[in-house]
């Protein structure tokens, strides 16, 4: 019964399929980022009340959290697909290794400004060494690294390999980001959402918070979709179905500069 899921994967993974079926994913995806978003800021900021301690300076919670929790979320995804992408050399998996990156550095750096604003009143200081932050930082400077990496090396696919090797490698600080306020004694407050137990924020705070976090997902999920399709596009230019698809979107400026140059190379031609 389960015969046809090696095949739908195996069709999935070719890039043309692939560029079709996400051109389909990413509308949802990101109409159901907007509308999460929307009903978590609300919740977040007018029906849920004060902190008792805070007052509403916690608010920057329904930010910094989603946020803080993408960025290791998003890290973890780009190692897994740099992984694949190195043992089994699958095209797909380079390019959402890379495409991953931009991403995931974009939700660090937030994570790193909503922190400094919400310390400052809490802490009476914009940045102090603390484990949280430096290991948030070194996070921060490993996206940098692997998007540095990739760009610097001229073959796509070989830059590709060479970041997603950094990558792996950029795994070992994800446990630190996470166990820090366990393991050291931090400024930064441990952790108020659990997975496994009871959490200790008030259910009229917690489900803002969760759909805040769902709709971060959605929207890495629609980036991430886009970034790759993009990339796709420069990285099969001159195949056939790339020349197919920059034909018939002629002349929309969305594609490629090297895409729409295929619609006049030769496909023999094509590097």
């Amino acid at each position: 019964m389960t015969s046809w899921i090696p095949t739908w994967l195996h069709r999935l993974a070719s890039p043309p399929t692939f560029f079709r079926v996400a051109g389909r994913v990413r509308p949802w995806s990101l109409g159901a980022a907007v509308a999460l978003g929307a009903v978590a800021f609300y919740g977040g900021l007018v029906l849920a009340p004060p902190d008792y301690q805070q007052h509403d300076a916690y608010r920057i919670i329904f930010v910094h959290v989603p946020c803080a929790w993408m960025s290791l979320f998003v890290y973890a995804a780009m190692g897994v697909s740099g992984f694949i992408a190195l043992v089994w050399r699958i095209k797909l998996a380079e390019v959402a290794c890379m495409a991953s990156a931009p991403i995931g550095a974009a939700f660090t750096l937030i994570t790193l400004c909503t922190g400094s604003l919400w310390g400052k009143p809490m802490w009476g200081t914009w940045w102090t060494w603390d484990a949280r932050l430096t290991s948030e930082l070194v996070l921060l400077f490993l996206y940098l690294g692997v998007i540095g990496l990739h760009r610097a090396i001229d073959d796509p696919r070989q830059g590709a390999r060479a970041a997603a090797l950094l990558a792996l490698v950029g795994l070992l600080n994800l446990p630190i980001v996470h166990f820090s306020v366990v393991w050291w004694n931090t400024l930064h407050q441990g952790s108020t959402v659990r997975v496994l137990g009871p959490s200790t924020m008030p259910l009229s705070m917690l489900w803002p918070l969760l759909t805040a976090v769902l709709a971060s997902k959605c929207y890495y999920l629609a980036s991430l979709l886009e970034r790759m399709r993009t990339d796709l596009l420069a990285l099969e230019c001159g195949k056939a179905w790339v020349r197919t698809i920059a034909m018939a979107a002629q002349p929309s400026s969305r594609l490629p500069a090297n895409a729409q140059v295929a619609i006049s190379m030769p496909a023999g031609h094509a590097r």
